[in-house]
């Protein structure tokens, strides 16, 4: 009898989508034990997509052995391993490299492993391309938050993001503004190879933004938008794991430079309201001043998530989350000063910019 992963890939072959919207996917897995099979059903479940690569990250725990035992009832998946990592290469990027030389579709589709998509995803994503002629299509999904942490510093983080890169911007063509967000970037085969694919970024932290950046330059047209409704990700499990990431990350996010990390905790942090609730230890009514500014900082957070199609629940976690951005802020300012970060038992280099 026939899985339904097999009939549906049946019925894709009769009414899926042309040889030009097809598309081949590339999931980076390292010590994903706990999320890849969620992130492949999904998949597997989007007829457009004709092929999925899972590549191995010389991963320790049993994600090898779960895409393989999910190969069996789905015949599009295909488990590859990554080669050792090259000199002047990160893992990630190896490994998406080593998936890519394997696809044959006209499109091409790099998720993270802990990215699960929602039903009509992959045919949104090509409708996006068809409207707009872009050759990248990159959704910010939708975050997954469960712990007090997660909705405290991952929310915001998303709205400084979208400070830093408009999706009206990046979407104009006449605009230089270029972004990406690797864990649902859908480019184009040919542009992908003009652009020189991962190999072109090979020992870059942000890739998804670098590449993002190499095809505006080339002149192509790229779109970034939410992914809400179309893809969804709990990034972290663990408050550790959370620190790691953003440390590695967000001093690039926000642009890389000291004077970049300074004027970004000048602007988020509320130093007027704290100084007065500080005086106002003595004198009353600068403490009542500052408590004011204080709600005034949550009211203008609260239009901005909701803005940003965020929750307005996370409101509560103001106060927190500006103390844990502006801690990871300076903690990836150092790493990033010191050359070096770690992320999935890796300790990657790095040299901030003067």
């Amino acid at each position: 009898m026939p899985t339904l992963f097999a009939e549906s890939e049946a019925a894709a072959a009769v009414t899926g989508a042309t040889p030009d919207e097809r598309i081949t996917v590339i999931v980076p897995a390292r010590n994903e034990e706990m999320t890849i099979e969620a992130c492949v059903t999904s998949l597997a479940r989007q007829a457009e997509i004709a092929k999925i690569f899972v590549v191995n990250d010389h991963s320790t725990d049993r994600t090898a052995e779960i895409v393989q035992r999910l190969t069996k009832d789905i015949r599009k998946l295909q488990l590859l391993e990554a080669r050792g990592i090259p000199s002047g290469w990160l893992g990630k990027n190896n490994a998406v490299w080593e998936g890519a030389k394997h696809a044959t579709s006209h499109w091409l589709l790099f998720t993270d492993a802990d990215a699960e998509l929602l039903d009509g995803a992959a045919a949104r994503a090509l409708r996006i391309a068809r409207e707009t002629g872009a050759v990248m299509v990159s959704f910010s999904p939708e975050q997954v938050t469960k712990t007090w942490y997660e909705k405290a510093l991952i929310p915001f983080v998303y709205v400084r993001l979208a400070k830093h890169f408009s999706y009206d911007a990046v979407n104009d063509a006449k605009s230089g503004a270029a972004a990406a967000n690797g864990q649902f970037l859908m480019i184009r085969d040919d542009a992908y190879d003009r652009i020189g694919g991962h190999e072109s970024v090979a020992g870059e932290v942000l890739e998804d933004v670098a590449l993002a950046k190499r095809a505006k330059a080339a002149k192509y047209r790229i779109w970034f938008g939410s992914g809400v409704g179309a893809v969804r990700v709990r990034m972290y499990r663990s408050f550790d794991e959370m620190w790691q990431g953003w440390k590695k990350n967000l001093y690039l996010l926000v642009g890389g430079t000291p004077g970049a990390a300074y004027r970004e905790l000048l602007s988020v942090v509320p130093w007027i309201p704290i100084a007065l609730l500080v005086l106002g230890l003595k004198t009353p009514i600068a403490f009542v001043a500052g408590l004011g500014l204080l709600v005034a900082r949550h009211a203008i957070y609260a239009s901005t998530l909701l803005r940003n199609h965020l929750r307005g629940i996370y409101i509560l976690y103001y106060v927190p989350a500006v103390a844990l951005y502006a801690g990871v802020l300076w903690a990836s300012y150092r790493a990033h000063v010191l050359g070096v970060v770690e992320w999935k038992g890796r300790r990657i280099s790095v040299r901030a910019a003067g």
